[in-house]
């Protein structure tokens, strides 16, 4: 954990108590504030009492003494119009931050100098920020992983020397953390996301940006520029001073990262060199992992860790599980769990990595469906349609090979069978429903982890090395 000693003395509202929210409400303690805390769910409320700390409706109580709010991301902070507790802490002049801002101060406060990476983007962000923290620690960096990626960033380890801090953020967490200054900044890709909480994508694209804006003096700022608002602001970074590297896996650089037949490639000044190769690395395959590994990378030669670490670093990735998820293979068979491709977009990344697809699909439909996926059904040589989405995915697909499976179970059988008796050489099962979950599954983790039970539970398939 880490104490937030900067509220020491000091009477601190936090609205929000999930994991996060309860975290925030655990160090503050431990740096000596008192924590009144709220929720809008009794059941949160509840747990924060059993936490043994007070609670109140911030409704009912007099704002003076609290010296800020600290509010969970999932709660609107400006669109589609801020909650009631944030109104509350406007009209009393109290600054309202999350549990990042407070992870800042800390650092500032007790370690300025330690190394702190921080990752967003629309796409891409829990793999970049996994990869980060497993070449840091290839590279013999104590890390501590976490933010948005799933442990809350105060239950880590205190900033300190030799400790790296690996933080993936989403949009909402930017915008509570008015002082961010990561040593690295990274920014994968804008594209339509969130509007709903953000107003605008103008406005989503300027929350994005003050994550590598906010880079400190001497670090630098990594910006993916093959989307136009990317490009934008890599450009007022460098006019403002900042140290800005561009990635792109669409067009060569003059200076910068960019992925060239399966390489990553330094360019400046007119010299140039090869940082990296991706061929034959399974957990990054497809141009949007080359998006993520080069920006990595950058991130890596950023802190000074040398191409022969960052390469064997590279091909000894895992992958995060459900995303391009390797889970087994029987003879010339490769299954591989894709289950957060939860719409049209994303699988068409997996659609993209690979020729000869036995593809499971379906779930509950997103609008728009598969129809935006045309331009892949020649590499599908049979798919296997599950839940809600099977019959409008049928349709879609027209003379493409398929089966309405119906369930997740009846598909994996059957594309197992299909695949290894196609005699292909690389045939691919692939999990990517291009829906959510929510028909037949919890969230794209239980189904994902049922896909994977399933495939390891057939014979001969082993794991992959």
């Amino acid at each position: 954990m880490i104490p937030v000693t900067s509220f020491a003395g000091k009477t601190v509202a936090v609205f929000g108590l999930g994991g996060s929210g309860l975290a925030s409400c655990h160090a503050l303690k431990a740096g000596g504030a008192e924590v009144i805390a709220a929720d809008d769910n009794a059941e949160n409320v509840a747990k924060a009492v059993q936490a043994g700390f007070i609670t109140a409706d911030l409704r009912n109580v007099s704002w003076a003494n609290f010296a800020a709010l600290v509010l969970a991301p999932g709660v609107p902070l400006t669109h589609p119009a801020p909650h009631w507790s944030v109104l509350k802490a406007r009209e009393a002049g109290v600054e309202v931050i999350g549990d990042i801002e407070l992870f800042c101060r800390e650092r500032r406060r007790h370690a300025p100098n330690a190394p702190f990476v921080a990752i967003t983007g629309t796409n891409g962000k829990s793999t970049t920020t996994a990869l980060i923290a497993h070449l840091t620690k290839f590279a013999g960096y104590d890390t501590q992983m976490g933010g948005n990626i799933g442990t809350a960033i105060l239950s880590l380890e205190p900033p300190r020397m030799g400790r790296v801090h690996v933080i993936e953020m989403s949009s909402y967490q930017i915008d509570l953390t008015p002082s961010l200054d990561p040593s690295v900044g990274i920014l994968l890709n804008v594209s339509e996301d969130h509007i709903d909480r953000h107003g605008t994508i103008e406005h989503y694209a300027a929350v994005k940006e003050r994550l590598v804006a906010g880079v400190q003096d001497g670090g630098t700022a990594i910006i993916g520029v093959d989307d136009g608002f990317c490009r934008d602001i890599a450009d007022r970074l460098d006019r403002a001073g900042k140290t800005v590297v561009r990635i792109s896996v669409k067009n060569p650089l003059a200076s910068g990262l960019h992925v060239e037949h399966g390489n990553i490639v330094r360019t400046s000044g007119g010299a140039r060199s090869e940082v990296a190769a991706l061929g034959g690395i399974g957990s990054l395959r497809g141009l949007h992992n080359a998006q993520n590994a080069a920006c990595a990378a950058a991130a890596a030669l950023a802190m000074g860790i040398s191409l022969e670490v960052l390469q064997n670093g590279l091909r000894s990735f895992p992958g995060l599980a459900h995303r391009m998820e390797q889970v087994g293979r029987r003879g010339n068979v490769l299954f591989v769990n894709d289950s957060k491709g939860t719409n049209a977009d994303a699988t068409a990344h997996a659609l993209s990595s690979f020729a000869d697809i036995f593809w499971i699909a379906g779930g509950k439909p997103k609008a728009g469906g598969i129809t935006g996926l045309t331009g892949f059904f020649p590499r599908i040589r049979k798919a296997y349609l599950i839940g809600e989405a099977a019959q409008e995915f049928s349709g879609t697909l027209g003379t493409v090979a398929h089966e309405i499976s119906q369930t997740l179970d009846v598909a994996v059988e059957h594309a197992a069978r299909d695949a290894e008796a196609s005699g292909l050489t690389d045939a691919v099962v692939l999990l990517s429903p291009a829906c959510a979950s929510f028909d037949q599954y919890r969230n794209f983790e239980i189904r994902g982890a049922k896909f994977r039970d399933l495939v390891q539970a057939l014979p001969g398939v082993k794991p992959v090395v």
